[in-house]
């Protein structure tokens, strides 16, 4: 039978938890960062406005669409879309009811300039101001919600130390796909609102797996100390972490470019959100059940050391 992971594989996990611990400092500090001094893309799900996806038949500049559409304001933005040459979206911002009138002159004005048989529209989509706004706070009330219940569940399941080290590992799953996908400059809509939940779910799947099998160590291996117990434990579910994840990353990768690019952001999001998930179950959320032992060790040893 073929085995990826040998059962006698001993790797130091908690012996290279420093590293670890800067490589998530690194993660991030730059996530928050690129919120901070740039901020999310919203879409028109949660900013609001009018969006119409066109691709012409031909080849055409990005320059001639806007010159086709100067006479309309500068309101009207036009950014390229996929690697098809002569795809694009235009963006009419908080258009809200009046975008009929706004939607017939857009297609009036590429009709005159490059006639109604050469583009076609392929999604049209309107979302009023108000709309968006409370799209948006669902959303990110959405994934705070999923990622605090998952904490909580893991806590009552095992120990509090537990539900703390998963809620903070989550968090920074979250973190770090968000970060990526500001710094790739992908456009945050519901269908990311959707990958990021789905983050939180198969990260805290395997925080569970994880979890389950630090608890069952620490019966059977009562005297080791916890650390030896946590390498035991991460070792030992190695394979299946290993294996789970890279098939879940072959679709997730055939998705993103085969998929189409309707649908990159989404699968952009799952496949950085699901590297971060596997890391941080192995070097964050047992490393905190580690550091909550160690500090509550910390006042018997030294009451010890003063006698």
């Amino acid at each position: 039978m073929f085995t990826l992971i040998k059962p006698d594989t001993r790797i130091d996990f908690v012996g290279n938890r420093h590293v670890a611990y800067a490589i998530s400092g690194v993660v991030v500090l730059v996530s928050l960062l690129a919120i901070a001094i740039w901020g999310p893309r919203l879409g028109i799900d949660f900013s609001g406005g009018s969006l119409l996806h066109v691709r012409f038949q031909r080849p055409v500049a990005i320059g001639e669409v806007r010159g086709a559409l100067r006479e309309l304001g500068s309101d009207v933005s036009v950014q390229d879309f996929g690697a098809t040459e002569g795809e694009f979206l235009l963006r009419i911002p908080e258009a809200g009811s009046g975008f009929g009138e706004v939607g017939a002159r857009i297609k009036a004005a590429l009709d005159q300039a490059f006639g109604a048989a050469t583009y076609e529209v392929l999604r049209t989509e309107t979302v009023g101001p108000r709309v968006g706004k409370d799209l948006r706070q669902k959303g990110i009330l959405a994934i705070l919600f999923a990622t605090l219940m998952m904490g909580a569940y893991i806590a009552l399941r095992f120990e509090l130390r537990f539900g703390i080290g998963a809620a903070i590992a989550l968090s920074h799953d979250v973190l770090a796909a968000v970060g990526a996908l500001i710094l790739f400059n992908y456009e945050f809509d519901l269908t990311v609102v959707a990958a990021l939940l789905t983050v939180v779910g198969f990260s805290v799947n395997d925080t569970v797996i994880v979890s389950d099998r630090i608890r069952e160590n620490m019966r059977k291996l009562r005297r080791q100390p916890l650390d030896a117990i946590i390498n035991v434990s991460v070792n030992e579910t190695l394979s299946r972490t290993i294996l789970t994840t890279g098939t879940t990353l072959l679709v997730t990768i055939t998705l993103y470019l085969l998929g189409g690019s309707v649908i990159h952001a989404f699968a952009f999001t799952l496949l950085v959100g699901f590297i971060a998930g596997v890391y941080s179950s192995i070097f964050v959320a047992s490393q905190i059940v580690l550091a909550f032992e160690r500090r509550r060790a910390a006042p018997g040893r030294a009451q010890r050391a003063a006698s």
